[in-house]
């Protein structure tokens, strides 16, 4: 990653006005730089930002997977009753959304994987449990591996 798309990177995760981050966001056309955001964005300010990362159409099925987990996607996969009943409406709808999109492959590129490191009693749990779980949203996605830079 070069050195300016980590001054982006900053500049957009420092930026206290959410309007001006989400409408940069939407023109992000560099996957790497979603994959790399959504990595480093703090989960506890709002999915607003995260639903514009879903939204951009040069998202990667791996940048999704990657927001699944760090939204706490893993608690639909082991009770998705529990989410149905959740009285945190903006969470399920944003979780089931993008449960959906990746259940559905509704992503143009497959170039960044993410690896959920799950372990494999977590695995067979969740398969024990729902055994038509998809694999997409256990195992490792297809793609690169991709150096996250923290910030």
């Amino acid at each position: 990653m070069e050195n300016k798309d980590i001054s982006l990177l900053e500049e957009l995760l420092y930026n206290t006005n959410k309007e001006d981050t989400i409408s940069r966001i939407k023109n992000i056309d560099n996957p790497i730089i979603l994959h790399c955001f959504a990595a480093n964005y703090n989960w506890n300010s709002g999915l607003d930002i995260p639903n514009a990362i879903l939204e951009n159409k040069d998202c990667d099925l791996g940048t999704g997977v990657l927001m699944f987990y760090y939204a706490d996607g893993y608690r639909l996969l082991e009770s998705p009753e529990e989410v149905s009943n959740s009285l945190l409406q903006e969470w399920k709808v944003f979780i089931l959304k993008l449960q959906n999109k990746i259940m559905n492959l509704e992503f143009k590129t497959q170039n960044i994987s993410f690896s959920p490191e799950l372990t494999k009693i977590q695995i067979f749990k969740l398969k024990k449990s729902n055994p038509s779980i998809s694999d997409i949203l256990i195992n490792e996605s297809p793609g690169n591996i991709i150096d996250i830079p923290k910030i």
